[in-house]
């Protein structure tokens, strides 16, 4: 009896998330320890500013104790009490900005050698020999980038916020006051992490004009893709502006900057479509006497996170003409990527 051999082909959603899972455990470091050592600094900051704070109390004979925040809660009004949740976002997404920080860097030279390090020490020869696309593959560096990147530094991020609150409450307890009627909201955390993940893909969609051009890069480059990057944009820029050549269009110069070197060089950094989609915060700082009750109130802030600015940006041109512009870099980038092998060092 001849035996019967059949072949399985792969399953692509299958060999995709082992792409990705490739990614990640190459670039573990990156993805996942730096945003974590990121809010371990921000955590041994703050207890040393604890114990500094502790000690200069005790010289000068300050103490606090006494306090009944359980009756204070009480009888606070509902302005006071959404006021004290907004100071309260506020704190928790300052403690956030040095991990935001982290994650731009780590995304911006993760797709800068996305498809310039495997053709460097040639191991890209050996992926090629695998059944495995070059668009899968560029397709999982894009994924890795804009999606699983901002999730791990998402994830650091409210590990920093509960360590954060657990910090100060237990100071607060050694001085014999109780914090959990307000610090620890569960309604007002939930909402603050569930509106930082859903602005992932928001941030996602945003960062496509970065990360095309730095793959494009990547794939392009035969050495120095960060000068490749950052040079000719630059470059480009001063050039224009020698020569008056957006002048004579009756184009602003700052546009360029704002819009092209902008877009193609920052927009992996989390946030950068604030300023875009009508009505929203910024536009409270032009308001003259309105600018100190924003500030007392923490509107700034909160209106950064509404849903009326979010909803904003996903209605704003500026946002898909810039998502269109990334995918056509993606595109070349792909193409790159199949008929460029060899690099040099």
């Amino acid at each position: 009896m001849n035996a019967l051999t059949t072949t399985t082909k792969p399953n692509p959603m299958q060999t995709f998330l082992w792409l990705l899972k490739r990614e990640y455990w190459e670039h573990r470091g990156g993805f996942f320890w730096a945003p974590l050592i990121a809010g371990g600094v921000v955590i041994a900051i703050a207890l040393l500013s604890l114990i500094v704070a502790e000690t200069t109390a005790a010289r000068h004979g300050i103490q606090l104790g006494g306090m009944n925040l359980d009756t204070i809660a009480h009888n606070m009004t509902a302005e006071q009490v959404a006021q004290f949740n907004s100071g309260l976002t506020v704190g928790l997404m300052g403690l956030s900005i040095p991990i935001m920080i982290t994650l731009a860097f780590v995304v911006f030279f993760y797709l800068l050698g996305a498809l310039y390090d495997d053709r460097r020490d040639r191991s890209v020869l050996f992926w090629k020999s695998l059944p495995i696309s070059d668009l899968d593959t560029v397709l999982s560096k894009v994924v890795a980038a804009v999606l699983l990147a901002p999730l791990l530094a998402i994830a650091a991020t409210i590990v920093l916020h509960l360590a954060f609150l657990v910090l100060i409450s237990g100071y607060a307890g050694l001085h014999q006051v109780n914090p959990l009627p307000l610090l620890w909201n569960p309604a007002q955390l939930v909402s603050l992490w569930l509106k930082l993940i859903l602005l992932i893909p928001v941030n996602a969609v945003w960062a496509l004009p970065t990360v095309g051009w730095l793959l494009l890069c990547s794939a392009f480059a035969r050495s120095k893709p960060f000068l490749w990057a950052v040079a000719v944009p630059v470059a480009l820029g001063a050039i224009m502006g020698f020569t008056h050549l957006l002048q004579q269009l009756s184009i602003p110069s700052a546009w360029y900057w704002k819009n092209i070197v902008g877009r193609i060089l920052f927009g992996v950094v989390p946030g950068g479509w604030f300023d875009i989609g009508g009505n929203g915060a910024f536009s409270t700082l032009t308001n003259g006497d309105n600018v100190n009750i924003a500030l007392d109130r923490f509107g700034l802030v909160n209106s950064l996170l509404s849903w009326n600015r979010i909803l904003g940006a996903l209605a704003s041109p500026d946002l898909w003409i810039g998502a269109a512009a990334g995918a056509g870099l993606i595109v070349a980038a792909i193409w790159f990527r199949r008929r460029r092998v060899e690099t040099s060092v």
